[in-house]
């Protein structure tokens, strides 16, 4: 009768593998870019193989795949050759998309993907560079593979609600999430050496990683944001690196696709690392800033990623108050105009800034922030014209707004008397009349004065509309 033998137990004491006398096996890892197009089978022209390795990757015949004994169980010096069998019917590859089909071969390989977890988390045997190398052959082997088409490229639509889109499961996660554990537990551990292990989570892996984030599965997006953060952690070398990689993707995002389900995720890690940047900041960071994370405002697609996103702008501000003019005419310059839902995400990250904001530099944007927030509290849309007068609940602001109402207040008073005169929506003439009233509070003789120009403006448009009707009616009766 077929038997499954379960994982080990965890020990304490370490115990080393060593390898058998003779020429060690070669520990090299060649790793090629990945991408959605390339397929893991022989060279054929205009493919990229991804992977390039000894191992078998073929699914196996009938009664090749053997259950083998666990390491605790076999001699020590029998335990390096056990451990690279179990390598390699780890790195055999399975259809998942039929359940049933070598299911006996499945099982046995994610009995040895769980020992290996184990293995790596105890601790309990200490891993050579050998053997190091071949299990990172084996992970890159099972993660860097071929995805499927993205939804818009089976279906030809354009939906940008992820509540409306049917999610993208891979059929292949309970063996994936697995391999990905392991990944992790491998680079979290103390036992790995960060000078043996980065010849072989290299750059090309690094690299790799960041092409998988284009995957459709959220919880395979989870794991690599984990294990990229991880990575960005323990291996120095790499940050610079993993930065500028980010970097790409993101102008790849802004300026060519506009599409890509793991922004989100990336935004999340590097809210992170914008966390940790020294002060001042480097020149560096400053022109991330203007260059990629400004201009992800512009994507249709903003909402799905916007949290993120103001999040890493906000840490920017609140490092180096200078940056918040850059900030704030960055958003006026990708502000939407015809995009109400946007406009709304806007106005509540503007708030943010300008929470972080100093006077000085809001002394500089002043002007054509409150332009702009004038015409938002003229909106059509109730939403955006309340976000807008909602600016006002924030003490901050209101103090910015106090220290400068001489320019501000004669900038958005005829909006504010338009709302007030006509506004359709009774809640959004309430909060207007109640912005009115913040501002007689604070200088009831500017109030006057602004309400003295607004109407003589309007008497000059009156008498204008006046002369044109009075033109007009000559014209009809020189014509008649």
């Amino acid at each position: 009768m077929f038997k499954i033998i379960k994982g080990k137990k965890k020990s304490s004491k370490q115990e080393a593998i060593e390898p058998p006398p003779g020429p060690n096996p070669s520990s090299d890892v060649t790793v090629n870019h990945a991408s959605r197009s390339s397929i893991v089978i022989d060279q054929q022209p205009n493919v990229r193989p991804q992977t390039t390795t000894t191992t078998s990757t073929s699914p196996p015949q009938p009664g090749v795949v053997e259950v083998l004994p666990m390491l605790k169980d076999v001699p020590v010096a029998d335990r390096h050759v056990l451990f690279l069998k179990k390598l390699q019917i780890c790195s055999y590859m399975f259809d998942f998309t039929d359940t049933l089909k070598n299911a006996m071969e499945k099982e046995i390989k994610r009995h040895n993907l769980l020992e290996l977890v184990d293995l790596v988390q105890s601790g309990s045997s200490k891993m050579n560079e050998i053997m190091q190398g071949e299990m990172i052959k084996m992970i890159s082997i099972n993660i860097f593979r071929c995805l499927p088409p993205q939804s818009h490229e089976n279906t030809g639509t354009e939906n940008l609600d992820p509540e409306e889109d049917d999610m993208y499961l891979d059929p292949s996660w309970p063996h994936l999430q697995v391999v990905y554990e392991l990944l992790l537990r491998y680079v979290v551990s103390s036992d790995t050496d960060t000078k043996v292990a980065k010849k072989f989570l290299n750059h090309s892996f690094v690299l790799n990683l960041l092409d998988l984030f284009d995957t459709e599965d959220p919880r395979e997006r989870e794991y690599l944001k984990t294990i990229l953060h991880r990575v960005y952690g323990k291996f120095m070398v790499h940050r610079p690196f993993i930065r500028k990689a980010i970097n790409n993707i993101f102008y790849r995002f802004i300026f060519e696709t506009e599409r890509h389900p793991g922004i989100s995720e990336l935004l999340e890690i590097l809210g992170s690392i914008i966390n940790g940047f020294a002060v001042p900041m480097k020149e560096e960071h400053k022109l991330f800033l203007a260059r990629a994370l400004i201009p992800l405002h512009k994507p249709k697609s903003v909402n799905l990623y916007h949290q993120q996103l103001a999040y890493c702008v906000t840490q920017f501000v609140e490092k180096d108050y200078k940056l918040a003019d850059t900030v704030i005419r960055g958003l006026l310059k990708y502000w939407p105009v015809t995009n109400c839902g946007k406009e709304i995400l806007f106005l509540g990250e503007l708030e943010e800034v300008l929470d972080a904001t100093q006077p000085v530099e809001f002394q500089r944007v002043m002007v054509p922030l409150f332009r702009r927030i004038g015409r938002c509290i003229n909106s059509t849309h109730f939403q955006v014209a309340e976000r807008a007068l909602f600016l006002w609940n924030n003490e901050r602001v209101v103090t910015l707004i106090a220290q400068n109402r001489h320019v501000i207040l004669p900038i958005i008073f005829e909006s504010l008397e338009k709302n007030i005169q006509g506004h359709w929506n009774q809640s959004i003439n309430e909060l207007t009349t109640n912005v009115r009233r913040m501002f007689i509070e604070m200088d009831s003789e500017l109030v006057e004065e602004c309400q003295t120009k607004y109407m003589d403006k309007e008497a000059m448009v009156n008498e204008k509309v006046k002369q044109r009707e009075l033109t007009w009616k000559k014209l009809e009766a020189i014509a008649s």
